[in-house]
């Protein structure tokens, strides 16, 4: 019996052993996937959720390779969607959809002299991600996010860590923001031919534009030259115009017309073209007279509460034929870097951020 169960505790041993192998080696091969997407572990851990609201907050810990994406550039949603997959994801599927939107926009200066940039954010249900991002080529900045357009929504939100994998593709998709230089960019909807320039330069698109001027640009002057130096293609087989404010007091509206860049002196902008001739179709006239006459009465002067209570004033509530409504509200002060945010036209609680934060 003694020699018979000899053979029986050596095969557990070595059945012991080479568990023992395994899970050193699965030790080594997690401690490896921990080092080598450290950065994307510590953004994912970053996001947190404004109480039961549909606001999250994240600061990109890591470098998202914008600088290497510009070498190639995108010219459509898919190769945007490609370049993210493989950058950022690792291979990890994801879609990216961009559709209708509504949105307000405008410009003026507190009584102190800050540079205020206002912001209403018009669809149906979005999710919203406010990024806090810091490119060792390019300037910080913060940005609001549709989590709708990279695949989140009411029954999939970035509530732990396997959901919210897709999130690190937010410094691609922004929708509003300002830099630490002061400069703040909105997008808006505009009923036109989709932007499609087909020359020799690289490609970008809708929302790689304003992560472009966030990143790279600290005035007006240089965020229009820096867009001319691309061919625009725009998401969604839509089209769009760029509100752009810096420091100065200068606010534009820079507008594809016939893929010509277009821009017009404009301290608001809404859902219509402003180039001269070519104004008056589109949505949002209604909100462009309100915007242009409270800013009118005010001299173009109102403190950030008064730049809320304008927002409110043109938002958009649901109606029977269209589903769409203000979904955020943002009160960018350029001067100091901060941004208070409404959620969901509830704009008795504010949510403030920072920069410095």
């Amino acid at each position: 019996m003694p020699t018979a169960s000899r053979p029986a505790s050596r095969g557990r041993r070595l059945a012991k052993r080479i568990v023992l192998a395994l899970a050193a080696l699965l030790l080594v091969a997690l401690i490896a996937l921990i080092v080598l997407f450290q950065a994307e572990f510590r953004t994912l851990n970053s996001i947190q959720r404004m109480g039961d609201t549909s606001l999250f907050t994240m600061e990109y810990k890591g470098d998202y390779g914008f600088d290497e994406f510009l070498k190639t550039g995108a010219s459509s949603d898919s190769q945007l969607v490609a370049f993210i997959a493989k950058r950022l994801l690792k291979g990890f599927p994801m879609e990216f959809d961009l559709p209708d939107l509504g949105c307000s926009t405008f410009a003026v200066s507190s009584p102190q002299g800050d540079a205020l940039f206002g912001r209403n954010f018009d669809m149906y249900y979005s999710p919203a991600l406010f990024v806090k991002t810091k490119p060792k080529n390019g300037y910080a900045s913060i940005s609001m996010v549709n989590l709708a357009y990279i695949g989140f929504g009411e029954d999939k939100l970035p509530v732990s860590l396997k959901d919210s994998i897709l999130a690190l593709a937010a410094p691609y998709v922004p929708l509003d923001g300002v830099n630490e230089k002061g400069l703040a960019v909105g997008v808006l909807l505009i009923d036109t031919e989709p932007t499609d320039q087909q020359t020799d330069k690289i490609d970008i698109t809708t929302t790689t534009a304003i992560r472009l001027m966030l990143d790279k640009a600290a005035t007006v002057d240089q965020a229009l030259e820096l867009l001319g130096q691309y061919d625009m293609h725009s998401s969604a087989n839509s089209c769009y115009h760029f509100q752009i404010a810096d420091l100065t007091g200068r606010a534009v509206v820079a507008e594809y017309i016939g893929d010509q860049l277009n821009v017009v002196e404009s301290p608001r902008a809404t859902n219509f073209l402003l180039t001269e001739g070519d104004w008056d179709f589109g949505a949002g006239q209604d909100r462009f007279a309100i915007l242009e006459q409270t800013m009118e009465d005010c001299g173009g002067v109102m403190t950030e509460e008064q730049a809320m209570a304008l927002l409110e004033a043109v938002k958009q509530v649901p109606q029977p034929e269209k589903r769409s409504s203000t979904q955020w509200s943002c009160v960018y002060n350029q001067t100091q870097g901060s941004v208070d945010i409404a959620i969901a036209m509830d704009y008795d609680n504010i949510y403030s951020f920072s920069l410095t934060d």
